[in-house]
C-alpha cells in the first residue's frame, strides 16, 4: 500500500491590541476608564484627527482618522489626549517579549500588531489557539491590557480573524472552514480593498467572496490591477505568504498639518525645512540613506498629491531633502492654491548595513 504524503497547513496567529493607545491611557490615568476618550490631535486650531478612541467613545461612531472637531459632534463630553508614543513603545516591546517565549517568527505590523508564525513552537504546545489564548492572558495580567487574536492557516485568515470579536476576543477558523468563511466575507473585509474599490466591486454585483470567486483571474486582474491576482487565490484559501520576522523599512517619513492654511510659497518652505529636518535625524538614526525622496501635498479641499525625484546614490542629509522638496514643491504650487499639509518621505534604501536592520522601524514615523 503506497503512503500518502501528510499536508502540514501552517499555524499562524495575529494579535491585534484593543483600542491600544487609549487602552494604555486609561490603564495609566484611572480618570479617564469608562470615559469616552480619544488619543491624537486636540480639537482646538485645525488640523487635529483621532489616532485612537476607545471602545466608549466608540459607541457614539468616533473611529480613527477622523477629524477631532467632527468626534466632539456625536459626543461632547469626549475626552482628548495627546499621544505618547514613548509610552505606547514601551509597552509594545513588552508585548514582544510575551511573543518571543513563544516563537522567534514575529514580524510586527506597528506597535499594536504582529503575526506569529507558530507551526513549531519554542514551549512544544503544538495548538495555536492555546498559544493565542496564553499569549491573551500574559497580556492582561502582565500589562492589565487586553488582545484580540486571530488563528488560521494563514496571514490573511488570521488577520481577518481577529477582528471578528473584539475585543479580547479570539477566533479560530479551520483548514476546512476557511473555503466557507471566504466566501462569506464582504468584499469591504479583503486585503487592499479600500471604500472605493469596495463601491466598485458592488457596482459590479460583487458583495462577498462568493461573488469575486465567480470570476475569472483574469477578468479580476482586468478590472482590479494586480491586486486581482491576490482575490482570486485568497477567496480559494491560498495566501503562501510567510511571516517575515525581519521586515525591512520601505519607507521613512514625517509631515506636518498647518494650524492654517498656507497659501504663501515661503511659509510652505519654512515648513519643509522643518520637517526636513526631521526625517534626517530619523535617518540618521537608524543609518539609513534612500535615493527616492517624495513631497506629498494635500490642499484645503483634502485633495492629495505625491511628486518623487530618485537619485542614482543614497540620499540623507537635510540640504537635499529640503532642497528637492523645495523643487518639487515649486513645480506644482500654483497661486491662490491653500495646502494644509505638507510632507516628505525617503524609500529606495536598497541594502542597509546590519545595524539599520537591527534598528530600523517597522512602521511609517510621523511628526505630530
Amino acid at each position: 500500500m503506497e503512503n500518502k504524503p501528510i499536508h502540514t497547513h501552517r499555524k499562524i496567529i495575529h494579535i491585534d491590541m484593543d483600542a491600544f493607545y487609549a487602552s494604555v491611557e486609561q490603564r495609566d490615568f484611572p480618570e479617564y476608564r469608562g470615559k469616552p476618550l480619544v488619543v491624537g490631535g486636540l480639537p482646538e486650531g485645525r488640523g487635529g484627527v483621532v489616532a485612537t478612541a476607545s471602545y466608549e467613545a466608540r459607541k457614539f461612531g468616533i473611529r480613527s482618522a477622523m477629524p477631532s472637531k467632527q468626534a466632539l459632534k456625536p459626543c461632547p463630553e469626549v475626552l482628548f489626549v495627546r499621544p505618547r508614543f514613548d509610552a505606547y513603545k514601551e509597552v509594545s516591546q513588552k508585548i514582544r517579549a510575551i511573543f518571543g517565549r513563544y516563537t522567534d517568527l514575529i514580524e510586527p505590523l506597528s506597535l499594536d500588531e504582529a503575526y506569529l508564525d507558530v507551526t513549531v513552537d519554542k514551549l512544544g504546545i503544538g495548538s495555536a489557539i492555546e498559544i493565542a489564548k496564553q499569549i491573551k492572558n500574559a497580556i492582561k495580567e502582565e500589562l492589565q491590557l487586553t488582545a484580540s487574536a486571530g488563528v488560521s492557516v494563514n496571514k490573511f485568515v488570521a488577520k481577518t480573524a481577529s477582528d471578528i470579536n473584539k475585543p479580547d476576543g479570539l477566533t479560530f477558523i479551520g483548514p476546512s472552514t476557511v473555503p466557507a468563511f471566504m466566501e462569506k466575507l464582504p468584499v469591504e473585509k479583503f486585503f487592499g480593498v479600500g471604500k472605493v474599490t469596495a463601491q466598485k466591486m458592488k457596482n459590479m454585483g460583487l458583495h462577498t467572496g462568493a461573488d469575486l470567486k465567480n470570476l475569472t483571474e483574469t477578468e479580476l486582474i482586468k478590472h482590479f490591477g494586480k491586486q486581482g491576482k491576490f482575490y482570486y487565490q485568497i477567496v480559494r484559501g491560498i495566501d503562501n505568504r510567510e511571516v517575515q520576522p525581519h521586515r525591512e523599512t520601505k519607507s521613512l517619513a514625517a509631515e506636518d498639518t498647518f494650524a492654517y492654511d498656507l497659501t504663501c510659497l515661503e511659509e510652505m518652505e519654512l515648513g519643509l525645512d522643518k520637517i526636513a529636518k526631521t526625517v534626517a535625524n530619523r535617518l540618521n538614526k537608524y543609518n539609513l540613506l534612500g535615493r527616492t525622496i517624495t513631497l506629498k501635498i494635500k490642499y484645503s479641499d483634502f485633495k492629495q498629491i505625491t511628486r518623487n525625484q530618485s537619485f542614482s546614490m543614497g540620499i540623507g542629509n537635510v540640504e537635499t531633502l529640503s532642497a528637492t522638496a523645495k523643487k518639487l514643491l515649486s513645480l506644482t504650487f500654483a497661486e491662490g492654491q491653500k495646502i494644509r499639509l505638507l510632507g516628505i518621505s525617503v524609500s529606495n534604501f536598497g541594502e542597509m548595513n546590519q545595524k539599520a536592520k537591527e534598528d530600523a522601524p517597522t512602521e511609517q514615523l510621523k511628526l505630530f
